[in-house]
């Protein structure tokens, strides 16, 4: 019975009797086998549409019982003897890499490092491998120029093309080269995959056991490091726009501005399952995007699929965050809206991109499923007709295709994301090809390819210098040691920041001071005080305003420009919005927090709502932003400079009235401005000629019509440097200070220069320190000089007080301009002092007897009333009239009567007396004290009373000519 069952059993499957067979003869007979399972790897059973492992079969593999499960159950794949498929091309380009890695040595010359002493090897990545050990790291930086550097480019084309494929094998051969130099730095971090390519050279070279290189740890222990590979210096970078599915798998760089940034969470990279059914460990599934379990448990007699427990404390973990980056500003064609793409970080490169920042990605672009569109609840996604407004009837067009189903389409729910492998920031200026040309140091590669944090401002200043100089090849350190020695650095800077607009040298000694910013401090309590400048410039159309704040974004790699009409409160400060992933509210960054210590350009700020005017008062001096929305209380850094254009109430700057008049603000904003200016748009030939002249050359020759002496690359990196510096107050520098904040409040309390400006305020001192500190910052010295705080005060009040008033028109009357042509025609005037006012009709037939003379004084009368209208500045003016007011109060006080016209001029022309140096100019001194005068009496500041009455006796001529001023009763003296 029991051979037929046998027979039975050999006719339904040949294969079994074939192979016991060929088992019995000692012989392994591969024939039918061969051919199917030759097409199947030997992989983990991983559900992986990834990279394929280099990992071998499992070690807990193994068959129960002596002829596995009952006959009627197909064999398991795994059991039968199929050789490894070996990637043949894989392994040469792995043991290439390795022998480029070992012997590649950095040419001096090309590079302009210095043979640093920090270099422990003249290989370039044999020394960066030995400061992975020393410096804790765990990337080694491959720049790919070194890859194009060597004769035969099949390796770089090789990684370029297919970067994805070998990415395993290129982490193969830097395992190797990690455990041949540093074998016990890499004993430490044992990699999990690295248990079966430890049999290669390397290891064997150096007679290191497998188990002494597994140190104590557990066989699938999880590690603390993940040895990657970083490669920078890509000769193209890629446009967002420019990615379609022929990239995938390539290494690629990519451009763009980050605008979110995830929180840093935990990976699952390789997961060790326990089977529930019986207890098998299954180490090392590679996880692929999602949640990737293995398809069957490897032991036969259990054949479990579907329950799987991840055993946390043996699997591998990796540093994982999200980065959301938009297409740069200059990118976008025309009418298109800027794309976004998710950019996958890992290991040590996570938190090295914050928002805000123009990044350059280095990795590949990779499919992954869309979980926003796999986890929406309810009909999955479809598209369908719109049937709302069609006709009820069913044959009128009503019934059509309510889906895509039947035409064979898909659902789309995959998506490209970008795995990066290195992320350094973008400096190119907006209009300018991205380029990244980095020159990494062997010695000291974190800083020199700008993978460093970003400076802190509470560091010490030579702490931030020595971490920014690391930074630079020496080439350029020489120029800037150059620069910071080189006499009148700070107008020098000033010519060369924005050198395609004329002029307004003023603004650009602003926005230099700017860019520099003050000393941010934190009192014992707690406090913070601000040192970034906050600028207005308000100015007639067509004066360059845009440019100014256009170009400062350009200029600085961390500054966002928006216009005021198009930007809302929450726009400028923070948002509350909802994640599409997780369905939870978060914070979206504004304007303000993007321009993190930076330049926040605002254009049109006057036609910003009041509303939203006001959401940015606590940015401006608490440089804070409080949010307490849909249960998120949280106080948000924006510690940020703002440079605000606004147009004058009216188009026009009328200079008549004040500053706060010409503008649409509110005193508490105008206060928080550190200053103010005011670009006039006003007739001047040669000023004009100028301006023309240098508009039409720029128009004709671009950019060899200027040639500015320091170029852009060179001011960021002075400006980089400078800011590092802390300057601090000498004690001549404090009492100088104290002096001019009391002389400017003394103007703004008599009412005399500043009388109509905006109040000057503490701010208004602390505003002067800000910019002292960053006039010594310009100049690189560590001590504020009372010549800096002179030159601050004078900026200040060229910016608050410069433009307040017209100038001041002054003018004789009529009878004194007669008086004086008739002087000037006779020998013998009526008076030595030509100002007798009582010349009467008598007197005028008298001179007229005389014929030619008195007609040529007649004739000589006629141009000269023109002649007599002076202009004064009304600094000037105001100045002479609160002097002459001051004596003519004191006098009533004391005496109660006036002051005679003599004796006021007199008592002026005494006080003026130091000044004066010759004749002619007291002449002109006395001329103006009198015209002064006159325009005095027609503002009803004096009042005029001519002689004293008549006492009974003839009134003498001397008597009728006395002109006494008193006080005019609706002078409000107090104002003055």
């Amino acid at each position: 019975m029991s051979s037929i069952v046998d027979g039975l059993l050999a006719s339904e499957n040949p294969d079994l009797d074939l192979a016991a067979g060929s088992r019995k003869n000692g012989v392994p007979k591969m024939s039918n086998g061969r051919s199917r399972g030759a097409q199947r790897s030997s992989i983990p059973p991983s559900e992986s549409n990834g990279a394929l492992s280099d990992v071998e079969g499992f070690p807990d593999d193994e068959i129960v019982g002596v002829r596995g499960t009952d006959r009627n159950r197909p064999r398991d794949p795994m059991a039968r003897a199929v050789p490894k498929v070996v990637d043949r091309v894989g392994e040469k380009v792995a043991e290439e890499f390795e022998n480029f890695l070992d012997q590649f040595i950095e040419d001096i010359t090309l590079s302009g490092a210095p043979p640093s002493s920090a270099m422990t090897s003249d290989k370039y990545y044999i020394a960066q491998i030995h400061g992975l050990r020393i410096y804790n790291l765990s990337t080694l930086y491959v720049d790919f120029q070194h890859l194009l550097s060597l004769q035969n480019q099949t390796l770089a084309n090789a990684i370029a093309n297919d970067y994805y494929r070998y990415l395993p094998f290129l982490t193969r051969a830097l395992h190797n080269l990690i455990a041949k130099y540093e074998s016990r730095y890499f004993k430490e971090h044992r990699q999990p995959t690295s248990a079966s390519s430890q049999t290669g050279t390397s290891v064997a070279g150096n007679g290191v056991s497998q188990a002494e290189t597994q140190g104590s740890r557990t066989t699938n222990q999880q590690t603390d490091k993940l040895f990657t590979l970083a490669f920078y210096n890509l000769p193209l970078i890629s446009r967002i726009r420019q990615l379609r599915t022929a990239s995938v798998g390539k290494l690629l760089s990519i451009s763009g501005t980050v605008t979110r940034t995830s929180e840093v969470r935990p990976e699952l990279y390789l997961a060790t399952f326990i089977c529930e059914g019986c207890r098998t460990v299954i180490s090392n599934v590679e996880q692929t995007f999602r949640y990737t379990e293995p398809t069957q448990c490897p032991n036969l007699t259990c054949g479990n699929r579907q329950g799987w427990r991840l055993d946390i404390r043996q699997s591998t973990f990796v540093d994982w965050q999200k980065v959301r980056i938009q297409e740069n500003s200059s990118e976008i064609p025309t009418g298109s809206m800027p794309r976004t793409m998710d950019v996958i970080l890992r290991g040590e490169i996570v938190d090295r991109a914050k928002a805000g920042e123009k990044c350059v990605f280095t990795g590949t672009l990779i499919v992954v499923p869309d979980v926003s569109q796999l986890g929406l609840p309810g009909v999955r996604p479809e598209a369908t007709r719109d049937n709302r407004n069609a006709p009820r009837g069913g044959d009128a067009g009503g019934s059509g295709v309510t889906g895509l189903k039947a035409l064979g389409v898909r659902d789309l729910t995959y998506r490209m994301a970008f795995l990066s492998c290195m992320v350094t920031p973008d400096t190119s200026t907006p209009g300018q090809a991205a380029n990244q040309q980095l020159n990494g140091q062997a010695g000291n590669i974190l800083a020199s390819l700008n993978q460093t944090a970003s400076i802190d401002p509470q560091d010490s200043g030579d702490h931030a210098q020595d971490a920014y100089l690391q930074s630079l090849t020496p080439s350029e350190i020489g120029d800037l040691k150059q620069m910071v020695h080189s006499d009148h650095i700070y107008s020098r800077l000033v010519n060369s920041l924005a050198p395609m607009v004329y002029g307004h040298e003023i603004v650009k000694k602003g926005l230099l001071l700017q860019l520099m910013g003050g000393v941010s401090k934190v009192t014992p309590e707690g406090m913070q005080l601000r040192g970034d400048l906050n600028i207005c410039i308000v100015g007639d159309p067509s004066t360059s305003k845009s440019q100014f704040l256009k170009y400062i974004c350009s200029f600085l790699p961390r500054a966002v420009y928006t216009s005021g009409k198009a930007s809302s409160a929450a726009g400028l400060t923070a948002a509350v919005v909802k994640d599409e992933e997780t369905g939870e509210f978060t914070i979206e960054a504004g304007a303000l927090m993007l321009a993190d210590n930076g330049i926040c350009a605002i254009d049109e700020f006057d036609k910003m709502d009041i509303g939203d005017q006001v959401a940015i008062h606590e940015a401006m001096e608490q440089q804070t932003i409080s949010i307490a929305k849909a249960g998120i209380q949280a106080t948000l850094n924006a510690r940020t400079s703002i440079l605000a254009a606004a147009n004058p109430v009216g188009g026009r700057y009328n200079r008549k009235t004040t500053l706060r008049a010409n503008i649409n603000m509110s005193a508490p904003i105008m206060s928080r401005f550190d200053l103010f200016f005011v670009i006039l748009d006003e007739c001047n030939e040669s000023v004009d000629r100028h301006l023309a002249e240098h508009i039409v050359s720029i128009h004709m020759l671009r950019d060899d019509a200027v040639q500015p002496e320091f170029t852009t690359e060179q001011l960021q990196r002075y400006i980089r440097f400078a800011r590092t510096f802390k300057p601090e107050f000498t004690p001549e520098a404090k009492t100088l200070l104290v002096e001019k904040y009391k002389e400017l409040r003394a103007d703004d309390a008599q009412g005399g220069i500043g009388r109509n400006s905006y109040r000057i305020t503490v701010r208004q001192l602390e505003s002067m320190i800000r910019l002292s500190e960053a006039i010594a910052k310009a100049n690189c010295v560590d001590d504020v000089t009372p010549n800096f705080v002179r030159e601050a005060f004078n900026l200040l009040r060229q910016s608050i007080i410069s433009v307040e008033k017209d100038d001041v028109e002054v003018e004789d009357d009529e009878d004194e301009v007669l008086n004086n042509g008739t002087a000037n025609g006779h020998a013998h005037g009526p008076d030595r002092d030509g100002d007798s006012p009582m010349a009467d009709g008598d007197d005028d037939d008298q001179d007229g007897d005389d014929g030619p003379d008195g007609a040529a004084g007649r004739a000589s009368q006629t141009p000269a009333s023109p002649s007599r209208r002076t202009k004064i500045t009304y600094d000037k003016y105001m100045a002479i009239l609160n002097m002459l007011v001051r004596r003519v109060n004191e006098d009533e006080m004391t005496t109660g009567e006036g002051v005679e016209h003599e004796e006021l001029v007199t008592w002026y022309l005494e006080q003026k007396e130091e000044e004066l140096n010759s004749v002619e100019e007291a002449e002109d001194e006395r001329e103006l004290a009198r015209k002064v005068i006159k325009r005095m009496v027609k503002d009803n500041i004096f009042m005029q009373i001519r002689g004293e009455g008549l006492d009974g006796n003839e009134g003498s001529s001397r008597d009728a000519e006395k002109v006494v001023y008193v006080l005019h009763p609706n002078c409000a003296v107090e104002e003055m």
